[in-house]
């Protein structure tokens, strides 16, 4: 399948022309025409670069791409580096950002609810293209237990931040993979029990206690391996690529 082709297949599924994003959504860099072997990963870093080279990949699809607004625009310096390895090596690149964080099949917030068995509700924003959900565990956990899920589930011990009181069981919660630590304030006024994101702020320490909230900060990197992952693997299984998973470890 041609490179093109390819890009049409994953925006038709993922419809990033629906959603206003940070970055550009589909194919970033554009390298050899036929695509065969594809590596997916969180973040297009040298790292995954390196290994994509290695691994002979036609594609590098990945959930953090380039050219976000705000940045410099010169591609010089780390990202000129980047960039000419892709360049040199004829590997394409493809990114899908928010579209993929909201997907209700192969999205992060869809794969977070799976793997922390979340039954979903919405979306906390009260619409279906809201970057936090909501739901109901299956059964009621305390503080610790829910800890634990998803201390097992992600292969990180989050940052857990207790209510005023700690027995609260927890049955509601929100949730918003990556840096979405600030829709705790909206999780507080929907009177969830609990809000999961990958990062936290200092000012979202005092928002949990005073507002009576479990808060779970699971990790940015942690909480946005699977939607890139369930991605390819539907690539694999739908259109017959040979795709590869690469997880670049990331402590944040």
């Amino acid at each position: 399948m041609d490179n093109l082709q390819l890009e049409k297949i994953l925006n038709q599924k993922l419809s990033p022309q629906l959603i206003k994003d940070y970055c550009p959504n589909g194919l970033q860099v554009e390298g050899k025409s036929e695509i065969k072997k594809i590596v997916t990963g969180v973040t297009a870093s040298q790292a995954l670069i390196d290994k994509a080279v290695e691994l002979g990949a036609d594609a590098l699809l990945v959930h953090h791409g380039y050219f976000w607004k705000g940045e410099p625009e010169s591609i010089r310096g780390m990202k000129g580096k980047r960039i000419r390895t892709l360049i040199k090596n004829d590997i394409n690149l493809i990114g899908y950002h928010l579209p993929l964080d909201i997907h209700p099949e192969l999205g992060n917030n869809a794969e977070l609810a799976r793997l922390l068995e979340i039954e979903v509700e919405g979306g906390m924003e009260g619409h279906p293209q809201s970057v936090a959900m909501y739901g109901r565990l299956k059964r009621p956990l305390t503080g610790e237990q829910l800890t634990d899920r998803i201390a097992l589930a992600l292969g990180r011990v989050p940052l857990h931040i207790t209510t005023g009181s700690v027995d609260k069981a927890i049955e509601t919660v929100g949730w918003c993979t990556g840096g979405g630590q600030d829709y705790i304030e909206l999780a507080a006024q929907l009177g969830l029990d609990a809000f999961i994101s990958g990062e936290i702020s200092e000012r979202t320490t005092y928002t949990a206690r005073e507002q009576d909230i479990h808060y779970y900060s699971a990790g940015h990197h942690a909480t946005e391996r699977y939607g890139i992952k369930a991605l390819g693997e539907w690539l694999a299984s739908e259109h017959g690529f040979d795709v590869t998973f690469v997880d670049i470890d990331n402590p944040v």
